[in-house]
This record gives C-alpha cells, structure tokens and sequence, in this order.
C-alpha cells in the first residue's frame, strides 16, 4: 500500500507534523519488506552483479545490534502473497515494468534501485541468525502491523506513507530518519537511537482539527495501491478544491493539500463520501460508492492477532481458513519457511517473476528455470477443494495452467505455463510432509536432473546449490563458458574459508592459508567495485544461475528441506564472481589462486568434479575452438568421434601449466561425455 506523493508532503512539513524521539528500551513493531528495501539502497551496496549477499547481510547485522544495544526489541512483520481479490495486480505490473526500466538502465551504467533476486532470503536468514523475532503474514502486513502495534503500545517502523493514515497509539517511525548508525548515550550510560515520529493529531490539527475517521477516505481519494479509478478525476476536477495558504511543491502535492483542506470541513465519513458522489454521473455513484468504502476498511483494524503467534507460535489468519489449506502450509508460510511465490502460484495461480540486472536483449533468465517452476505447479495443484470454487481473476481456463508475468525486451507480458502432472502420492499437498526423506530428495534430484551419487563428496551446506549448478550447466540457454564455472565455485569457497578462519582447532599454517586467499577474494571484490564495465553476457548467465538457486531453493523448502538449505549470506558475491571472471580470462589460473590454501583446493575439486559431468563438452574448449568445432560438426556429422580425439589433444596442451582442474575434464571428455549421454 502506499499514497502516492503522501511522504515526501508530511516530510516537507517535518517541524509541524514529527515529534524528536530519543528511541530506547522499548518494543518496536518493524515493516520488513520496507526495512530490507531501505537498507539495500542506503548502504552503498553495488545493485549491478546480481548482489554482494555478504555485505548486505553484514549491514543487516548492524542494524539489529544497534537496537539491541539500546534495549529495544524487535518484531519483524514481512508482506506474504497477494491478496485474493488481486486487487493490486495492475499496480504491481506497473511496478514490475518500472523495476524493468531501472534494471536497464544499471545494466548500462546508469542509477537505479532493484533488489537483487535473493534478497528477502537473505534478510530472512539473518533474522534467524540473529534470533529476531519475525513473521510472514498470509498476504499484506500493514493491517497486521498496526494492530499489533496498537496492542503493545509501541511505535511502527516503516517508509509506508498508509501509516500515516492508521491510528496509531504510539506513532510512527519513518526510516529514512531513523539515525540507527548515529547511535547517542544519556548520561554515559543509556544508549537510544534519533528518530523522528509523526504525530497524527498534529496532522489533524493542522487542517482545522478535521476529523481523524477521514484520513481512509482521503487515502483512496488520493490514489493508493488499491484504488486508482479515472472517474475519480470527474470528481477532482469538479470539486475546485482549495489549497489554502500553505505553500506546496508538485503536482501531488496540490492535490493532497486540496483533498485535506476540503475533507476538514465535514464532520465524517459518510458526509463526505455523500459529497463526493454528487460531482459524478448518477450510473457510476453505487459502484463507486461500493469500492470506495471496501478500500476504506484497509485502514481497518485486522482480525489477525500475531501476538498470539509471538508469543505462543499460533498464526489464525481468516482468509487463509477460509480457503482449506492444509495446516503445514499455512504454518510454513508464517514462519517463512515457504515464500510467497509459493502462496500466490497456490492462491491465485499466478505468479511475478521478478526482475534482475540482466542483458534485456536475450529472453528473460528465469526462462532456464521454468521446468523446475513446472513441478512446483505440478505439486500445488491439488491443495483444496475450496480453492475450485474460487473465482480468479488470474486463473487461466486450462485445469494445469498457471499465469505467469514476466519480462519480455524491456517490457512485461504474461504467459500461460502447464503444471507437471505428478504421481498420485505428490499430488495430495496435505500429504507431501508425510512422503520418506529418500522420496523427496528424490523428486528434488530428478526435477534438477542430478544423480545423489555426484553429491556424495559435498559438504552438506554446498549440496543444493551444487546440484542446481548441474542443472544450470545442462541447459541450451545457459551460454556459460570455464571461467563462469570457475568463478562460481570460487566464489562458493567463501563461507568455508571462513569457517577454517574461525575454527579454534585449525594449525597455523591452514589458518594463515585460508586468510590469504581470503583476503585475496576481498581484494578482487573490490577492484570490481571501483566502476568496473558490467559484461552483459556474463551478469545474464549468473542471472539465469540465481533463478535455478531461487527455484531450486523454493522446491526444496516445499519439500520440507530434503536437502539442507544453503546459507547465502556467504554462498553468492557478485562483485567477486565477477570480478574472478575477468581475473581468470586474463592471465590468473584457478591452481595459482588456490595454491596457498591446500583445503580450499580440495574442496575445489570435490565441486568441480561433481559438475564436470553436467557440463557440455564445448565449454572446456581453449577460448575460439568452440565456435570452430561447432562450424565442423555441422558439415562432417559423420567424422566427429575422430575430430573430437584430435580436439582433445590440442586442448591437453592449451590447458598444461594454465588450468589443471580444466585439464583433468578434458582428459576425461570423452568418458564422461558418453556417461552423460547414457544416463
């Protein structure tokens, strides 16, 4: 939700309308979609390669100790899926072609703000990490966190103008001048953190004490996220609404002000909205009239109680009753456990593929991950039978259909994709938990098309995302050469190096190892930093391997975790996978970098064996005879065997001294190339 124009008014009028609070021992009921926004875009992380997880969740981190260290207490109240009505649908493809514009322009060097595609996982991570108390509401928070907010007499922190519409007992906090890094003491002893609160009775007693029960009434006049009807421009431009003597800026800014000046001189609601309807033709008033008021009840307090849920784990959301769905989904869902990707494919079987820093001339990346998508569907299918009696504006007429919006160039369409129709014991989403281990995992490996034996050398963490590297090499779209591959599992060593670092038990000479070839991976991330040209075709091959992850990790947590979750606050840093990449296609050899910490090294190989398998002959290829021996094959299919023999050899002596890992896969080309084939 969210007034246009709303915050940046009440901010231009801060002295009149912000209380100065010195924040400390308290609770504080905090707006995690708003606050995981908020710090991606104001701590200088780098938006182009696909997302420096690491950094981010470092800066999480600190935001968090910063409260603690002020005795104040943290809830953390995150969005889930779309509401059933789909009400906001148009709002949220016109977001989603904006995010496209901004994704483009970052791609070619310009400014913009688009989340990397991990990032809410992330954030969810570290709150775990650090204990913080969170939930995952069933579809939009806001309702959720003002009543809550209501109910322990605390402040809100948000940049959600709908805020400043909720009466709220204690106020509100906005986080753009919550001074978390300026952290101040009392007397020495009592730390708190500067912030500002917004005072609704001074915003209604600047526009002549009018009447706080208006404040929705204005909200939907003015134009949120759920109302944006033209006929309401009829009523705009009749009504000559005045603007007083307070001076404003902007197109919204006069409208604001007028709507406020004329609303404070009725004395309720029903008055007003009764004004309202006059200036428009008599057929519209009724519907008019209908969705103004069901707009209004947003602003509502809601029947969902999350105190209950914090303090006795127990999440009772009606809408979510009333549908039928089995009760380890709902408690998933609360607990983050299951996305809202999954709520909204499992609601209105439609779902927004989200936008990346990506080459917007090549069809869009999450295309490589679609047949993953297509048994999430398959196992989403059958959840109830209160949901077939639903109608949905987004439900395709197909019985295994789902919608499905995302990027096309640089605009958005949406396209109609089949579910898998999946055995009869994945087809009953109540029973899915009570399936075997060995039968999820399974399903899991057969959908990535890995066999368990491959895993079997991996450390458990790196499991999941190893098979989805697999996956991601066997597909045509991926154009991935060595050097992606490389970087990758380079870049997957960084979360064990750190725990060699930190291990109490490790000799010396391994800790000092694993530190120098850290500092090494720091360095190289921050060389790519320094206004580095992003490589289109490289961020598009690691924005189709993020979607596989984001897939891949969505399967799993459906499946209740067969495989253990990857942490990705170590496990993926853009700007040293891509920094790597331009190291490597220089002159530095993977053996060269590793040689100074002998574990890394192995563990090295374990990875890259475990993939070389998956990967197609051509990308171990010296740079140049790839597209040569594509040339060959189209005019001699019959004197392959006998070319591919000659390759190799060549190849052999391309690789000795420059790449021994690349060396050992192509040894083996033509072994593992006929195993492949066979499997």
């Amino acid at each position: 939700m969210g007034i246009r124009g709303l915050m940046s008014f009440v901010e231009d009028h801060s002295n009149e309308f912000f209380t100065d609070l010195k924040l400390r021992d308290t609770k504080i009921v905090i707006d995690g979609y708003a606050l995981f926004h908020r710090l991606c875009f104001s701590s200088n992380l780098d938006l182009r390669y696909g997302g420096d997880y690491d950094s981010f969740a470092d800066v999480v981190q600190k935001f968090f100790e910063s409260l603690f260290a002020c005795n104040i207490c943290p809830y953390v109240v995150l969005d889930g899926g779309c509401d059933i009505s789909d009400k906001k649908l148009t709002t949220l493809k016109d977001r989603a072609r904006e995010k496209i514009q901004m994704a483009h322009s970052l791609s070619v060097g310009g400014s913009g703000y688009v989340c990397p595609l991990l990032i809410r996982e992330v954030f969810i991570q570290v709150l775990i990490k650090l204990r913080v108390c969170f939930v995952q509401c069933f579809s939009e928070a806001d309702r959720d966190i003002m009543t809550l907010a209501n109910h322990w007499n605390c402040p809100v922190l948000s940049s959600d103008s709908d805020f400043c519409i909720f009466d709220l007992k204690t106020g509100f906090c906005p986080l753009n001048s919550f001074q978390w890094r300026n952290m101040n003491t009392i007397k020495g002893t009592q730390n708190y953190i500067p912030a500002k609160c917004f005072s609704l009775d001074a915003f209604c007693h600047h526009f002549s004490n009018m009447n706080k029960a208006l404040l929705p009434l204005f909200a939907v006049l003015c134009g949120n996220d759920h109302v944006n009807l033209p006929i309401m421009e009829t009523f705009l431009s009749k009504a000559r609404l005045p603007l007083g003597a307070t001076s404003s800026k902007g197109r919204r800014h006069h409208r604001i002000l007028g709507l406020l000046n004329w609303l404070s001189h009725f004395a309720n609601p029903t008055e007003a909205l009764d004004n309202v309807l006059k200036y428009l033709p008599k057929k519209d008033r009724e519907n008019v009239k209908e969705l103004l008021c069901c707009s209004m009840e947003e602003y509502q307090q809601s029947q969902v109680k999350l105190q209950d849920f914090f303090q006795c784990g127990t999440y009772v959301c009606p809408d979510a009753l009333n549908l039928g769905l089995p009760e380890w989904v709902l408690v998933a869902l609360a607990k983050g456990q299951l996305s809202p990707f999954i709520s909204d494919a499992l609601v209105l079987r439609r779902t927004i593929l989200p936008t990346q820093v990506e080459n917007m001339q090549q069809p869009n990346a999450h295309r490589i991950s679609q047949p993953i998508r297509q048994i999430i569907y398959g196992l989403l299918l059958n959840a109830s039978p209160h949901l077939d009696k639903t109608s949905w504006n987004a439900l395709p007429p197909q019985p295994l259909a789902f919608s499905e919006v995302e990027r096309i160039n640089k605009n958005i369409r949406t396209s109609i994709v089949d579910a898998v129709e999946l055995a009869k014991d994945h087809s009953d989403l109540s029973r899915l938990t009570e399936l075997s281990l060995r039968r999820r995992q399974m399903l899991l490996l057969e959908t990535l098309k890995v066999k368990h034996t491959i895993l079997e050398p991996i450390p458990t963490s790196l499991k999941l995302p190893i098979a989805v590297s697999c996956y991601w090499l066997q597909h045509t779209e991926t154009k991935a050469k060595l050097h992606h591959l490389q970087s990758l599992l380079l870049t997957m060593l960084v979360g064990p190096l750190i725990a060699i670092i930190n291990s109490p038990g490790k000799e010396e000479l391994q800790e000092d190892g694993a530190k120098m070839l850290y500092a090494e991976f720091q360095r190289v991330k921050a060389q790519t930093r320094l206004g580095t040209r992003l490589d289109l075709d490289t961020a598009h091959i690691f924005c189709q391997w993020q979607s596989c992850l984001q897939m891949g990790m969505y399967l799993n947590q459906l499946l209740s975790t067969p495989l253990p979750e990857p942490d990705l606050t170590r496990l993926y840093s853009g700007s040293l996978v891509h920094g790597l990449c331009q190291q490597l296609l220089a002159s530095t050899s993977v053996e060269s970098l590793l040689s100074i910490c002998p574990e890394a090294k192995q563990l090295y190989e374990h990875l890259f064996n475990a993939t070389r398998s998956y990967a197609p002959a051509e990308i171990f290829l010296p740079k140049g005879r790839s597209n040569s021996k594509k040339k060959r094959q189209k005019k001699q299919n019959t004197s392959c065997s006998k070319n591919r023999g000659r390759t190799t050899a060549h190849t052999k002596c391309w690789y000795e001294g420059n790449n021994r890992f690349g060396l050992l896969m192509v040894e083996n080309l033509e072994e593992h190339s006929e195993a492949s084939n066979n499997e």
